[in-house]
């Protein structure tokens, strides 16, 4: 027995007298003027983010924020036990005390000529170096309520509620979700066709979804151990279901050509094979196996071999091959 391929393998043939399939609304099949593009796999980062790190060391007392929470500019995130600053604070209280007391009596003495100008000059650089330092633990004890430094959304929380802040320590990372930009290496021999004021369309493969680029930035300078240039293509503020370190394809429209192309829906894949279904001249659909390229910009996918203008063919596969199985229906 002669092995079947897989193709002949999938090809259902309808029968003799069996009604037209259901199969959706046919498709005419013709070139299109399409935008041809350059794809470049990238990664979504925000364009303003920070991560509050600790600038007092001390235990971590209260903790207010979570990881997608959105907080304001400002809002109290965590408190640090800072009961070593607040003794500071105190301690410089009263040597700046002490430090003005000492420079009034001075310069009264000095002014009734019983103390020279060095000693007023002594006394008056004392009190200025106390009221630095007091002002300096003021700073330190203010460390201890940490706030948001932008309004945004909270990407991840560092520490847990009882832990040690030391100095630099990161606490919490925070970023706008308005804005954000999807960053892409380009090859140094693609650059000349992208400069200028390229644009370009994001697709997001696991969500299905298509974004018109706001702004696409090509950096002047080229990485010399990889010898690539790096784009930055920002989003509009209104995307959703989007997110930091998503990855993202960015296609980078470089002109306008013809293609053959075919909605995403009426493609049928079996493994490596892809192939769809064509209609004959009674309406019945037939598998046919084609030969796909790149997806273009606004998602459906170029026929590069297995069609020709004129034919007709489903635009479901999946109803298609449904009706092929279920001939009487």
């Amino acid at each position: 027995m002669k092995r079947l391929s897989l193709l002949a393998f999938l090809t259902v043939l309808p029968l003799a007298n069996a009604p037209a399939a259901d199969t959706g609304a046919p498709i005419a099949v013709a070139r299109k003027e399409v935008d041809l593009t350059y794809a470049a796999e990238a990664t979504l980062e925000a364009v303003r983010q920070a991560t509050v790190a600790a600038q007092v060391a001390g235990r971590i007392l209260d903790v207010r924020a979570e990881a997608g929470q959105a907080v304001r500019q400002g809002q109290v995130l965590m408190r640090i036990d800072a009961r070593e600053a607040v003794e500071n604070l105190a301690a410089a209280k009263a040597n700046l005390a002490q430090a003005e007391a000492t420079f009034n009596r001075t310069k009264e003495l000095h002014a009734k000529k019983f103390l020279s100008a060095a000693a007023l000059d002594k006394a008056d650089a004392d009190l200025k170096a106390a009221r630095a330092a007091a002002g300096a633990s003021g700073a330190s004890l203010s460390y201890a309520t940490v706030g948001a430094p932008i309004s945004g959304v909270v990407a991840q929380r560092h520490v847990e509620l009882g832990e040690m802040a030391a100095l630099g320590k990161p606490l919490v990372t925070v970023f706008d979700p308005k804005g954000l930009r999807a960053i892409a290496s380009i090859p140094q021999y693609k650059l000349g066709e992208l400069r200028g004021t390229p644009k370009a369309r994001l697709e997001f493969p696991e969500l299905g979804l298509w974004v018109d680029a706001a702004k696409v930035e090509i950096l002047p300078t080229v990485d010399a151990r990889t010898h690539t240039g790096t784009a930055r293509v920002y989003l509009p503020e209104e995307v959703k279901q989007v997110a930091p370190g998503m990855f993202v394809r960015v296609h980078f429209v470089t002109g306008r050509g013809q293609k053959l192309t075919v909605p995403p829906k009426a493609v049928v894949r079996r493994g490596e094979v892809a192939a769809v279904y064509v209609l004959d001249d009674k309406g019945q659909p037939r598998m046919r196996q084609v030969r796909l390229g790149e997806t273009v910009a606004g998602g459906e996918i170029e026929v590069l071999a297995g069609l020709s203008d004129g034919e007709r063919m489903a635009s479901d596969a999946v109803a298609a091959g449904i009706s092929l199985k279920n001939p009487g229906k």
